[in-house]
Parts: C-alpha cells; sequence; structure tokens
C-alpha cells in the first residue's frame, strides 16, 4: 500500500494512471491485527491529520505525515480500524490557521447524503461475468449493433408504498435487465453514479469519483449490478465527469487551501454556467486524479464503456463566457491546449489496457477528429454523440406536415457528415428536461398523429446510420417532462397506443440486431445510399443500407399523413421484397396499411437501380423492407 520511487517517478510526470491503488484509504490485516493506511495530495498543507468515528474526529489525535521527496503527498497508518469506519482529512493550511475537514478524493465509499464522511472500504467481489468478459469486444465492437438505454438510477421505477423511494442496485439488477433485456436494448447508460452531494444534479455535480452512490447500496452492491446485466447479455456505459466538479467544502475545491485541484484565476477554474470549479489539466497530480478514476470504473467496476461528459466545455477556454473574460492560450487561441491533451492521453491510456471498452465523446461542435486515432491527430475517442443530427431531426418532427417540405434539408443534410465520426444518435435526458417537455409532447398534430411521429422518429433514427440512444420513458411515449423525484408514468402502459410505441421499440431493436446492413457499416458510407432525397414535396425519403456481406435494407420514410399509394422506389435487386417492419402496424397503434407482407421488383428501372417496388407507404410512418 506504501508509494515507492517509482510510483512517485510517475505521479510527477502525471502519468500515474492507477493512483486509487496507493493514495486514498486502505485496509490491511484483520480483527486485532487490522490497521489502516492513508495517504492523500495536500502540497500546499501545513499540517494534516485523519479524523473519524474511531477518534471522536479529534482533530490532531491521529496526524499523517509529509513524504521527503516533496510530492506532497502526507501519509500514515491507523492502528485499529478497517472497512466501515468513517474518516476525514482535517487540511491546515499553510498559513497555520486555514483549516477545513474534506472527504478523501480518492474514497472507495461515501456516506449517505447528506452526509458527508469517506468510508474505508474493501473492494472484494466474486464476480460471475467471465462469459460476458471474455465475448464483450464483439458485443462492444465499433461494428457492433448499439442500441443504448438511457437511465436515472433514482427516478426510473420508485416504491409508492414505501415512501416513494428509489429502488437499490440490486433491486434495479433483476427488474432492469428484465426490461431491458425484453425490449432488445444492447447496453444500459447509466447518468452518473459516482457520489454527489446535491441529488437534482441528476450526478453531474461529482464529489467522489470512486465512489458509487451511497443512495442505492454499497459498492458491493453496484458490483452486483453489473454483474447482473452482463450475466444477462447487457453492457453497462457509465456517464463520466472531467469537466467539472462542485464547490461544496468537503469536497474538491481549495483542497489545501489552495487552488489544487483548479485554477486560482476564476478566467479559467470558474465555469460561470454551472457554478463549479474547472480542473487545471495542465497539473500532473489532476491528470492523475482523472484518469486513475476512468480506468478503475473499467476494472474494478467492469464497465463496458466510459461517456464522457461536456467535452466541448474542455476544449475550449471560452466555453459559456464573453469578451474579457477568458484567458487565451499561449498561441492567442481559444483552445484548452492542456485539456486536449490530457484526453487524448486519457484515451490511448483506456484503449491500450482495455482495447475492448470504448470512450464516447459529448462533444456539441465542429471540433475535427473527436473519435478518430491520437495518431492521426485526433483525441482518440472510439464514439461521439452526434448533437447536430439530434437538433436539426427534432426540429423538422416540430414542424405540421404541411410545412415539412420547407424544412427537407434538416433531414437530408446529416448524410453529407455521418461518416466524418464514428456517431451515437442521442435522444437523450436533455431533450426532455427544463420545459422542452416530453417527446410526444413535441409532435405535432391530434393524438393519432403525434403517436404515429413519434413511432416515425424512433424508425428513422434505428435506420439511420450511427448507433442509437434513448432515454427512459420515451419508449412508451411519456406524455410527462422527466421528473427527477418521480418514477417514469409506468401506468399510461395500460393505454393501446402508449403500449404500441413500446411494442414497436422492441420489435425494432428485434430487426436491428438481426439486420447487419442497420449497424455494421454505421461508419463508412459503403453502408448507406440514398434512393431519393429530393421529394420535399411529399416529404419522402428512401434509402439503402449495407452490410459487409452485401446483404441490404430498404428505408422508406412518409413524413405527412397522407397515405402514397404505388409510389416507386428503385432497388437493386429483382425477386421478392419482405416487409420486414411497417411503424403503422394496428400492433402498434397504426391504421394497418402497408404492402401485405411482401412484394415483387419490376423489371423497371428507377432512381438509378435496375429494378423498382410500387409501395403503399402509410401516413407518418417508416417501412423497412429486404429482399430474399
Amino acid at each position: 500500500m506504501f508509494l515507492t520511487e517509482h510510483d512517485i517517478y510517475h505521479f510527477r510526470e502525471g502519468t500515474y494512471f492507477r493512483a486509487y491503488e496507493r493514495l486514498g484509504a486502505h485496509a490491511t490485516g484483520a480483527d486485532a491485527a487490522r490497521a489502516t493506511h492513508f495517504a492523500v495530495w495536500a502540497p500546499n498543507a501545513s499540517a494534516v491529520s485523519v479524523v473519524g468515528d474511531f477518534n471522536d474526529w479529534q482533530r490532531g489525535r491521529h496526524p499523517l505525515h509529509p513524504r521527503h521527496d516533496s510530492s506532497g503527498i502526507w501519509e500514515g497508518t491507523v492502528e485499529g480500524i478497517g472497512p466501515g469506519a468513517l474518516y476525514k482529512y482535517h487540511v491546515v493550511g499553510r498559513d497555520g490557521h486555514t483549516a477545513t475537514d474534506k472527504a478523501d478524493p480518492y474514497a472507495f465509499r461515501a456516506e449517505v447524503p447528506p452526509r458527508t464522511a469517506s468510508v474505508v472500504w474493501d473492494l472484494g467481489y466474486e464476480w460471475r461475468d467471465a462469459d460476458w468478459m471474455r465475448a464483450r469486444a464483439r458485443a462492444n465492437a465499433l461494428s457492433a449493433p448499439w442500441s443504448i438505454y438511457e437511465v436515472h438510477l433514482g427516478s426510473w421505477r420508485r416504491v409508492p408504498g414505501e415512501g416513494n423511494r428509489s429502488l437499490g442496485y440490486r433491486e434495479l439488477a433483476a427488474a432492469l435487465a428484465d426490461y431491458v433485456a425484453g425490449l432488445g436494448f444492447t447496453h444500459v447508460e447509466l447518468l452518473p453514479v459516482m457520489e454527489h452531494p446535491f441529488y437534482g444534479s441528476w450526478g453531474y455535480q461529482v464529489t467522489g469519483y470512486f465512489a458509487p452512490s451511497a443512495r442505492y447500496g454499497t459498492p458491493q452492491d453496484f458490483m452486483y449490478f453489473v454483474d447482473y446485466l452482463h450475466q444477462r447479455g447487457i453492457g453497462v456505459v457509465l456517464d463520466w465527469v472531467p469537466s467539472h466538479f462542485p464547490t461544496d467544502e468537503h469536497g474538491l475545491a481549495r483542497f489545501d487551501g489552495t487552488h489544487l485541484y483548479e485554477h486560482a484565476d476564476p478566467r479559467q477554474g470558474f465555469h460561470p454556467e454551472w457554478n463549479s470549479s474547472i480542473f487545471n489539466y495542465g497539473r500532473a497530480e489532476v491528470r492523475n486524479f482523472l484518469a486513475s478514476s476512468a480506468l478503475f470504473w473499467l476494472e474494478k467496476y467492469h464497465i463496458d464503456a466510459l461517456r464522457v461528459d461536456a467535452v466541448a466545455s474542455m476544449l475550449y477556454l471560452d466555453y459559456g463566457r464573453r469578451a474579457g473574460e477568458w484567458i487565451p492560450n499561449r498561441f492567442g487561441g481559444h483552445e484548452n491546449l492542456d485539456a486536449v491533451e490530457f484526453l487524448r492521453q486519457l484515451n490511448l491510456a483506456v484503449y491500450r489496457d482495455h482495447p475492448e471498452t470504448q470512450t464516447v465523446a459529448e462533444e456539441s461542435t465542429a471540433w475535427p477528429m473527436v473519435s478518430r486515432p491520437t495518431h492521426l491527430g485526433g483525441l482518440g475517442f472510439g464514439l461521439k454523440w452526434n448533437m447536430g443530427w439530434m437538433h436539426d431531426t427534432l426540429k423538422y418532427f416540430q414542424q405540421d406536415p404541411v410545412h415539412r417540405k420547407y424544412h427537407h434539408s434538416r433531414l437530408t443534410f446529416s448524410i453529407w457528415y455521418a461518416f466524418s465520426e464514428n456517431f451515437v444518435l442521442p435522444l437523450s435526458h436533455d431533450e426532455v428536461v427544463h420545459g422542452k417537455g416530453s417527446l410526444i409532447g413535441r409532435m405535432p398534430g391530434d393524438e393519432w398523429q403525434q403517436f404515429a411521429s413519434l413511432r416515425l422518429l424512433f424508425g428513422y433514427m434505428w435506420a439511420h446510420p450511427g448507433k442509437k440512444l434513448l432515454f427512459m420513458g420515451g419508449e412508451f411515449g411519456q406524455k410527462r417532462e422527466w421528473q427527477h423525484e418521480e418514477s417514469l408514468e409506468w401506468h399510461v402502459l395500460q393505454y393501446p397506443l402508449h403500449a404500441g410505441v413500446q411494442r414497436w421499440v422492441r420489435d425494432l431493436n428485434r430487426l436491428y440486431r438481426d439486420t447487419p446492413a442497420l449497424y455494421e457499416l454505421d461508419f463508412s458510407d459503403a453502408g448507406f445510399s440514398w434512393i431519393d432525397c429530393d421529394d420535399a414535396d411529399v416529404s419522402v425519403i428512401s434509402f439503402l443500407r449495407r452490410d459487409r456481406s452485401g446483404g441490404v435494407a430498404l428505408v422508406a420514410c412518409n413524413f405527412t399523413p397522407v397515405p402514397r399509394e404505388r409510389y416507386q422506389v428503385g432497388v437493386p435487386h429483382g425477386g421478392r421484397w419482405h416487409e420486414r417492419l411497417n411503424s403503422d402496424a394496428a400492433d402498434y397503434g397504426g391504421s394497418g396499411q402497408g404492402n401485405l407482407g411482401a412484394l415483387d421488383a419490376s423489371q423497371n428501372p428507377a432512381h438509378g437501380q435496375p429494378f423498382s417496388l410500387h409501395l403503399r407507404l402509410p401516413p407518418l410512418a417508416v417501412v423497412v423492407l429486404t429482399p430474399g
């Protein structure tokens, strides 16, 4: 548990990416021989001691001692305590007077909020997901189907008879796995589970970068949750927040009486939009801390991917700031060069040590090559959220169908850049909060048209190049905007239109996973070709998706409530074409119009193809056909 000279060398270099193995609290021995070794980085402190329930929180009773290597690390061993002990570090500033009690930045467990102490803890656990871990390289590959169900654990499902409490990790494991597997999603993405003092931040104001929130159970309970989902064949993605942290007194801010983890100048170190502190990525020890956190979740909790939050805010020094409120880099530009280098080194480390996992950037600008390798000049992420597709698509769907022909380019523009990055198509939590309303509430028309448009939206999304992400509640057309203090509106599933949307999402996932043409070449233009992208007058688009083996799927979308009879579509193959899915089917709440299951291609060339079909395009619907 003690730091070696080799450790200190890498600590100073900013390449000590498993700092959690030595820093923090590590228990040894058992019974009468048990003890806990503590190590904390506080280079500007004049004194550091461990306080806790084992010494009645008496300051100075168990002092730590600075190492003699100028690393700024204080360490020491407290005899007689082990897992379960509550503690903090009492840190006295360099002036000898300023003092505060700080939670351990590297703690593996924290008290249940609003209490803020750290907890000595052992992370021993007997994993049972060996089959998943051996095979997950295939499930997490860029050529694999990714249909991600995004979840906020505290509000997915609550227990009304018990004070409306949230489910714990172990309760969630079976319930969520059953639900997700039943609907055919491949992965679950969790809003941040790292410990956070304010529940209303949804986990995005993190104080415990190595501790799953105690609101839902112990670290082992969260391991069980991940383990259980893996045993059911479901990948787990964690939202991870290296962009900023809250200013709560027990947290990282002014940790040793100075701006240690953050910049001192508020033009660099304070985020005006989020009222939080910004990490100083130019400091080696901060890079150690953050990269260690990322690798920690992959290694100790078997996480399959990290979705890195707010990457744009890391990349730009002027993010969310007006002129004069930021400091240019050494070349006079607005790029945060330290953050760029940190992200590249982080991604190199992740893919070096865990090539079967992925990192996903939530990056909302046109920064180039976010999901391209670092040796080509990229940031090295595996995937990037396609925020442009999301904004354009929702804007289009909000138009009255009679006006959609004037906004046709919002649908077709995304293909111009669809293969410039490895994109995820996100309909996330951010689209159903802060007065935006629910997805179904943004669809125009009467109730039938709203539900038809929502089914069309999902069908178009699942057929479009890119991996899929849908926030909870969207899959059954929840009408209320998401409320983090309440459960989803599960009761609406008693109504046919809501149940129909849920069945549609289930069948979309089934077709998606069974049809390599819909996912295998997501990131190559070889996997997509337009049939007709110019029929704006009737608001119809049609295109082909292809796989590596020559398999093909035809997709046709009608964005108006007017059925299109004998709509000609060019196709590359003659013979029988089978209608695999139709969002207007009665089982989903549609009007039941379609193509009677299959139809034959004629030898009439159209749209540059040697054959053609004459389709019946139902109102506000998408149809998917494959030859066979």
